[in-house]
């Protein structure tokens, strides 16, 4: 059983619709007070999905961390908790986009409702399992996420996100490890691969000659295929790992390839993101500027 929750506008409707193309029964806006109603009976014969999120009636983060704690003591049941989470600004654009009003707008501003809302999931968003934030997300994108994450086919093996990202910019949202790279030598800093990416050969070169490299990478690997087991039998269905450099260009990319390549050799579902990458191809290009023209005859 996944719940699906997080700020409106974050992707909740899309992530219920994902999961009922996966094979999921999804329910959308169910009053909290009827779900203990429909879980009684003989077990299902298809995994749920069930939305939540303040327009559910009888609404709470205290009446959502009761059922959580219900569903979990229930032997039945094996909950999940799916919480949708994206920056201010990028919900902000995105109700200015599609013209709909916030469930707790009133007189207030939509920045006031979504600090509100916030507030109010706060709790909730502290128990989540699995944690995306979908500021940079396309639908598309989230889809993929949601079928990497959940996808049915794949029932009974964990699959693993291999993900790079800056420190500047922050720690992505999620993490159950996370390993620092800024120790290693710096492509930045040599003229021919500052422009390039932790995915070129060149890049990866460099990086890995650092005499620390191989002993930092044989523990980070022996450690995680170490633990990878022991999270499988405690029955969690995802783990997201990250590397983090400077720039999230160079060094936590090449680690995060390597990585995500040594666990796909020993038969781990792993999926890789470079954060920054990713950022940095989705800017629109600027454009070429206009061939100059020739002066006219005669003019000055």
């Amino acid at each position: 059983m996944v719940l699906v929750t997080g700020p409106s506008g974050a992707g909740r409707s899309t992530a219920i619709n994902v999961l009922e193309d996966l094979g999921f029964e999804a329910i959308d806006n169910l009053p909290l007070s009827l779900i203990p109603r429909l879980l009684d009976g003989p077990p299902r014969p298809a995994p749920l999905a069930l939305g939540l999120d303040v327009r559910n009636r009888d609404f709470s983060a205290s009446n959502v961390i009761e059922l959580i704690d219900s569903l979990t003591r229930n032997p039945r049941f094996a909950p999940e908790v799916l919480y949708l989470d994206s920056a201010t600004d990028t919900l902000v654009r995105r109700y200015a986009e599609t013209r709909r009003r916030h469930p707790l707008a009133a007189d207030g501003s939509p920045t006031d409702a979504i600090t509100a809302e916030r507030d109010l999931l706060a709790p909730i968003r502290v128990r989540a399992d699995v944690l995306l934030d979908t500021s940079d997300f396309t639908p598309h994108d989230l889809r993929g996420e949601l079928a990497r994450l959940f996808d049915l086919s794949d029932s009974g093996r964990m699959s693993v996100s291999i993900q790079s990202f800056s420190y500047k910019r922050g720690v992505p949202r999620g993490l159950d490890m996370m390993f620092d790279c800024r120790f290693l030598a710096n492509p930045h800093w040599v003229e021919g691969l500052r422009a390039q990416d932790g995915r070129a050969p060149a890049v990866q070169a460099h990086v890995t000659g650092d005499p620390r490299y191989p002993e930092f990478f044989e523990r980070v690997r022996d450690l995680i295929l170490f633990l990878l087991p022991a999270q499988v039998a405690e029955g969690k269905a995802h783990l997201a790992i990250g590397f983090g450099c400077t720039g999230g260009q160079h060094r936590s990319v090449t680690l995060a390839e390597r990585m995500a390549d040594s666990l796909a050799e020993q038969g781990w579902q792993v999926s890789k993101r470079h954060r920054e990458l990713e950022r940095r191809e989705a800017q629109p290009r600027s454009a070429e500027p206009a061939p100059a023209r020739a002066p006219a005859e005669g003019s000055a």
